[in-house]
């Protein structure tokens, strides 16, 4: 993740990760096989330590919408080249040509997120915190719209830079969450 901040992946391979860990390609790709097994498992540890600071944030004690406001900071990128968002869109790009096994662990990844989310609309929804939505429907409508932003933030769309982008989306809650007959809970 360092060299993918620092560097870029189209500067990542196999030789200069090598390289700076102090091993050679060919002991990287022992353990690794490839370079898209090797992307895909430090995805897989990024959003390790991402599922424990989002767990953190949804489990505390505050309002559904603060949680949920909380969520949506967490997913958006930090910016243009952020790291994490870098790595997502190269092991998606790859996912074209992925084995079934990979294609599952990517699944698995989005599913953590979608069920989240699910738990905290419907929990919100109990509550009466927000209108009535189906949370299922909902979540995979949220999420869209949170990747397509992401997306802009992350490779430097110009004007949509990470506060407009939460403007946004601040905004889509409030309009299609906010209970009847007030405005924006």
């Amino acid at each position: 993740m360092d060299m993918i901040a620092e560097r870029g992946l189209e500067k990542l391979t196999m030789a200069a990760l090598g390289r700076e860990v102090g091993m050679s390609s060919g002991h990287l790709l022992y353990y690794f096989h490839s370079k898209d097994e090797l992307l895909l498992r430090t995805l897989e540890w990024s959003e390790g330590r991402l599922g424990a600071e989002r767990a953190r944030l949804l489990t505390r004690d505050a309002p559904a919408r603060e949680r949920l406001d909380a969520f949506v900071d967490l997913y958006v990128p930090d910016g243009h080249r952020d790291p994490h968002w870098t790595l997502w869109l190269e092991v998606w790009n790859r996912s074209q040509n992925a084995d079934e096994d990979a294609r599952e662990r990517q699944v698995a990844i989005e599913g953590a997120w979608h069920r989240d989310l699910v738990a905290l609309l419907a929990e919100g929804i109990s509550r009466g915190e927000f209108r009535a939505v189906d949370p299922d429907r909902f979540a995979a409508r949220l999420r869209s719209l949170l990747d397509g932003f992401s997306i802009h933030v992350a490779i430097g769309l110009r004007g949509t830079d990470r506060a407009h982008v939460l403007g946004h989306v601040r905004e889509f809650l409030d309009e299609s969450l906010g209970r009847a007959g007030h405005a924006g809970t």
